[in-house]
């Protein structure tokens, strides 16, 4: 069986290893996170993905930050972070460095598998700095392939398995290479250029980012008519097939709040894409107006209920937790308190991760920032806050179709 190399043993490229490594093939893993290395060699899982643990249990994959262990492997997969940049622009700097660094190693016969979401063109622009630097030309001395992940955290495992693969190549060499790694998955291939291949990773995220964001606004132009949004959503959707709204709330992560920008920095003008982020990214703010409202911030008590950008994860990159904690330090409220019972931090955003009771104990203002099952516990949040309590409720985690009341109110 052939061995694989896998570059960034994060989200993405740990679950893929250790899935690679149960349909037969040998894996190395390697990463520059030496912490990262030192934790997956101890057999500790540095998430929470679920099934991972037990694979790791018993994996004989080899991780390491040595790269020039990519020369034992047929195959080469790049799983490495593609941020965007401040204004609108895709950072290529992991995608270059990691193709830098694998020039002076390529020999013929390997296939490179990009895994990474990246901007349209890219992998146009790794093949002409393959053949210009390293003297192989593709599809004819190796091989190289845009292949997306489209896996949904906490479930990388089981729609490894399931889902379509998509293979973005433009020669038969490489088409016949990724087609013989994705073979053992058992699932359906398609074969597509390497632009239809990176824009339909794209506009997957784009579209649901979108739809978020449509609910969103339908949040705000709800509030600005003094209109409770999860009563309108409820005549909407209920027993309407057309319905289909979805419910506002903080559309974060390290897909939906970048991916957009890929193809929107592309065209000069704003357009829908640019539109939804703006809606997407004033939701933290807009929940500080709700609360002013209410009562002063300024020298409050305010508990931040959940700190990760999803569910019952414990994934906090792009968040938007912080930057609302951020927009409430500008009232100068009297503490910040956060409850995330998903991270070890004892400070998260330079405020106490402290148990739920501790956080809501004498609280002013309760935002409930993430819909963790937690926090979907009535009676259980009402008891420890007083009468007189204001509950910042985006995702209606307590059923009670408000986004902003007083214990006392309900």
């Amino acid at each position: 069986m052939n061995k694989i190399a896998i570059i960034g043993i994060g989200r993405v490229g740990l679950p893929l290893a250790l899935y690679m490594e149960s349909v037969g093939f040998k894996v190395i893993g390697i990463d520059r996170d030496k912490n990262i290395i030192n934790s997956l060699n101890e057999k500790q899982m540095p998430f929470e993905e679920p099934g991972c643990q037990e694979l790791l249990d018993k994996s004989k994959i080899y991780f390491t930050n040595e790269y020039e262990t990519v020369s034992e492997a047929t195959y080469i997969f790049i799983t490495v972070g593609t941020p965007l940049l401040a204004h609108i622009e895709t950072d290529l700097s992991n995608v270059k460095a990691v193709i830098e660094s694998l020039i002076p190693l390529l020999k013929p016969g390997v296939c490179i598998i990009i895994r990474s979401t990246i901007a349209p063109r890219t992998t146009e622009y790794i093949k002409r700095t393959i053949e210009t630097e390293a003297g192989l030309i593709i599809g004819k001395d190796i091989g190289l392939a845009f292949c997306p992940e489209r896996l949904a955290e906490h479930k990388a495992l089981e729609e490894l398995s399931l889902l379509p693969q998509i293979i973005g190549c433009e020669d038969n060499m490489s088409f016949r290479l990724a087609q013989e790694v994705f073979r053992p998955y058992g699932v359906k291939i398609f074969k597509t250029n390497y632009l239809s291949a990176e824009l339909t990773k794209l506009f997957n995220n784009s579209a649901r980012y979108v739809q978020f964001a449509i609910a969103n606004q339908f949040a705000l132009y709800a509030h600005s008519f003094d209109q409770d949004i999860y009563e309108i959503l409820q005549l909407c959707n209920e027993d309407y097939p057309r319905g289909m709204i979805n419910t506002p709330g903080f559309t974060a992560g390290t897909c939906l709040r970048k991916d957009y920008g890929m193809v929107n920095e592309l065209f000069p003008g704003s357009d829908l894409l640019l539109s939804a982020w703006k809606v997407n990214e004033f939701m933290p703010f807009h929940l500080t107006q709700i609360a002013q409202k209410n009562a002063p911030l300024n020298g409050s008590n305010i508990a931040v209920l959940g700190y990760t950008f999803k569910a019952n994860s414990d994934d906090s990159r792009d968040s938007l937790v912080p930057k609302l904690m951020r927009y409430l330090e500008r009232y100068v409220p009297k503490s910040i308190k956060v409850h995330e019972p998903n991270l070890k931090e004892q400070q998260l955003g330079g405020h106490p991760n402290v148990q739920l009771a501790d956080c809501l104990k004498e609280a002013d203002f309760v935002f409930i920032a993430m819909n963790h099952d937690e926090y979907k516990n009535y009676k259980n949040i009402m008891k420890m806050i007083n009468n007189e309590t204001v509950i910042i409720d985006i995702w209606n985690c307590l059923g009670t179709n408000k986004i902003s009341f007083k214990k006392k109110d309900v």
